[in-house]
This record gives structure tokens, sequence and C-alpha cells, in this order.
């Protein structure tokens, strides 16, 4: 195992399971600098570099290879935003119930109850909602949702 010739073949394994692995996972580029971390640290045992030199090249590789992906991987990730129906936006459009009062404030919350779900919620453009409240939801954001009375009848004072 004192070989570079011996860590060159076990890093080239490492660096094939990494990117079959990245290619398998759903998610973006997670593995696939790993793989370029083992695949520079294989060619540099082939080329005779020491044991400790290969570990030293493939943390740095991959963190190069990280922070040089992760523009990409933030661009490809903006322009393929989540589509309403799959995840939390499948509750776009959804008629749920006020199940803790919502007061008015742009940043006031409360919960909604929707499918047996509760749900942090605020009002449209800081719309206070009454407890009971029927309201549809507009829009996700983040792990909260945006709502509004489904019909005008909902307001409550502080809307």
């Amino acid at each position: 195992m004192d070989s570079p010739m011996t860590w060159a073949f076990i890093w080239l394994a490492l660096a094939s399971t990494f990117g079959v692995g990245e290619i398998l996972v759903a998610g973006s580029f997670f593995l696939l600098p790993f793989a370029v971390g083992a695949l520079v640290a294989a060619i540099a045992s082939f080329l005779g570099m020491p044991i400790l030199g290969g570990w030293i090249l493939f943390i740095v590789a991959s963190m190069l290879a990280f922070f040089a992906m992760k523009p990409l991987a933030k661009k490809l990730d903006e322009d393929l935003p989540n589509p309403t129906g799959v995840g939390a936006n499948r509750l776009i459009g959804g008629i749920a119930t006020v199940a803790d009062a919502i007061p008015g404030g742009a940043n006031d919350t409360g919960l909604i109850r929707i499918g047996g779900e509760d749900w942090l919620a605020q009002g449209r453009d800081g719309m206070g909602l009454a407890l009971g409240t029927e309201v549809r939801i507009i829009e996700v954001k983040g792990t909260r949702v945006v709502v509004e009375p489904a019909n005008d009848t909902g307001r409550s004072a502080l809307g």
C-alpha cells in the first residue's frame, strides 16, 4: 500500500465511483468536485508523487473544483425554478383555513391548515386575516406561504 502506483489505481477507482455517483444522484454537482480531486491525485500518483502529496492534491483540487462549479450550479438553479405543482409549490392556488389569526403587518405570520398540514402564513401586502377565514395560497416563500382571502369577507380590522 506504500506504492504510488497502487494509490494511483485507488484514486482512479474513487474518481470513477464519484463520477458515477454524480450521475446517479440528483442535485447540483455534489460529488463531481471529489471526482475531479481524485482524478488529479490519480494522475499525480501515476507520475510518482508520494501518498501524502496525493492526499493534499485531492483536497486542494476538490476544493478548487467545488468553488469553480458553484456559480454554474447557482445559474442552473436560477434557470430552473421549482415548477408549480412540485414540492411546496403544489400548494399554490389551494384553499386553506386560517388556524391561528394572521395579524396585519409586513412580516407578521399566523397559521393556516391545508390538507391536514399546518403552514406559517402571512397575508398578501401585510393583510390581517381572522381565525377561520378561508384563504387562497398565492405564493410560497421558503417555509411560509402568502395568502389572500378566498372571498372579500375574511379581512380583519387589522388588514
